[in-house]
């Protein structure tokens, strides 16, 4: 189940926090922090403590509040967390709430509302995507103990901030001609190298909560190997702005992505999830949903007209009996000479077939993908299958794809600006935690 619901605000490369505000913004010094390397507290201090809810510039986060978003968050969890880990988890949901309350009130500082029928509108497309009725929806959400209000105050910061951004951000952005065309020759340059789709969540991170952010994201990368939902997880645990979009980064070259994200992203197979990746200012997970050429056609893409032909295996056979008989339905696939045969090649064996003319290579399995790759018409894969059912695949057409067109201007233009509207909308979020009144409680 996907919540990847809102309209696609910008595929964007989200640069980790990488300063201190400046100095003209913040009325503060600029320069290196003066800290002692040995350190002493003044008073007493319990790091055992965690304060449960905030006060945002006068504006209340109850414990429902943390209560109700910390169990959305973990509605795909497949494990029971200890009670380390669930503190763990709702201080980073404080964290994203106390966020999410900040760009609410800066929306609403620019006279920025959302209204109740676009809300619920937006609320029967999430819905949707779990397979609900709105109201079956509201009810699945309070079987979790979490609210429909909680989700609807979601959406409301996400659509604010949004419109924010295009207020007050994207007017004071723009790519000059120039610029894509510097990016169009490096493109033409690159061609044939690797290009990775790429998926992360960014959690930011001090040196002094370092230990704890790296010890949540752990957590999350358990779940989501366990069968979480990662798109879920970057909605509400990412601090990009493409959390979002469910932490779809799009398309990205090695070089466009922090250095220590590149090292690893190089060595992960296609549907990897990496580690936690300590990253200046915090701490990113990725995954690679997919791998590309540059512009070169992925031959992954070809439609291939396949015949599967399968034999039962009785009851209780042994290995050798189970590959004595794959044995006999590959030497016979491989004589028969093509297609044309298939039928009289399956009435000799007892075999059933099955054709479909329009399977795309990168839908089928990684091993069965390789194979067929490598194969003429008329040719058959390995026999493969289960106890129950041997199979082979047979090659009787191959239509590959169309070479890739060249590079679009308005595309490329277009990225640029909404990579640089992303920089300016995480600087915009630091400023107004930096001019925040924040009380816990």
């Amino acid at each position: 189940m996907k919540l990847g619901w809102l309209p696609r605000a910008a595929i964007v490369l989200i640069a980790p926090l990488l300063s201190m505000v400046a100095a003209a913004q913040s009325g503060a010094p600029s320069g290196q922090l003066d800290i002692p390397e040995n350190i002493h507290f003044v008073g007493k201090q319990d790091p055992a403590i965690r304060k449960a809810t905030a006060i945002v510039n006068g504006e209340v986060i109850t414990g429902s509040d943390v209560d109700q978003r910390t169990a959305l968050a973990l509605a795909n969890n497949t494990q029971q967390l200890s009670p380390e880990e669930l503190e763990r988890v709702r201080a980073q949901v404080l964290r994203n709430l106390i966020d999410e309350t900040l760009e609410i009130q800066a929306a609403a500082q620019e006279d920025i509302t959302i209204d109740t029928p676009e809300l619920e509108g937006y609320y029967a497309r999430v819905a949707n995507n779990f397979h609900r009725t709105p109201q079956a929806f509201t009810a699945y959400l309070h079987s979790i103990g979490s609210s429909e209000q909680s989700l609807k105050r979601q959406i409301r910061g996400e659509l604010a901030w949004q419109r924010l951004q295009r207020r007050r951000i994207e007017p004071f952005v723009s790519v000059g001609d120039d610029e894509v065309q510097r990016v169009i020759a490096r493109i033409a340059a690159s061609r044939g190298t690797a290009e990775y789709h790429v998926a992360e969540i960014f959690m930011s991170a001090t040196p002094e909560t370092m230990a704890q952010v790296r010890a949540n994201a752990a957590n999350i990368v358990q779940q989501i190997r366990n069968g979480a939902n990662f798109q879920a997880y970057a909605r509400q645990f990412s601090e990009a702005s493409t959390a979002a979009l469910g932490g779809d980064l799009g398309w990205v070259r090695a070089e466009q992505l922090p250095e220590e994200l590149a090292g690893v992203i190089q060595q992960m197979p296609v549907g990897a999830i990496s580690e936690p990746i300590p990253v200046p200012g915090g701490v990113s997970i990725i995954v690679l949903a997919d791998k590309r050429q540059i512009g070169v056609a992925d031959p992954r893409d070809a439609v291939l007209s396949l015949i599967q032909m399968s034999v039962a295996l009785p009851a209780g056979s042994t290995r050798a009996q189970a590959e004595e008989r794959g044995r006999q339905l590959g030497a016979a696939t491989q004589a028969m000479g093509g297609c044309g045969h298939a039928a009289a090649t399956a009435q000799t064996l007892g075999a059933e077939v099955v054709a479909n003319d329009q399977v795309r290579v990168r839908d089928l399995p990684p091993a069965l993908q390789q194979m067929l790759l490598g194969l003429g018409v008329g040719q058959a894969t390995q026999p493969f299958g289960s106890a129950e059912r041997l199979s082979v695949l047979v090659m009787c057409g191959r239509d590959d794809p169309p070479p890739v067109a060249a590079p679009n201007p308005d595309q490329i233009a277009n990225q640029m600006e909404e990579e640089r509207v992303a920089r300016r909308a995480q600087r915009f979020l630091r400023d107004l935690r930096r001019d925040a009144v924040v009380d816990y409680r």
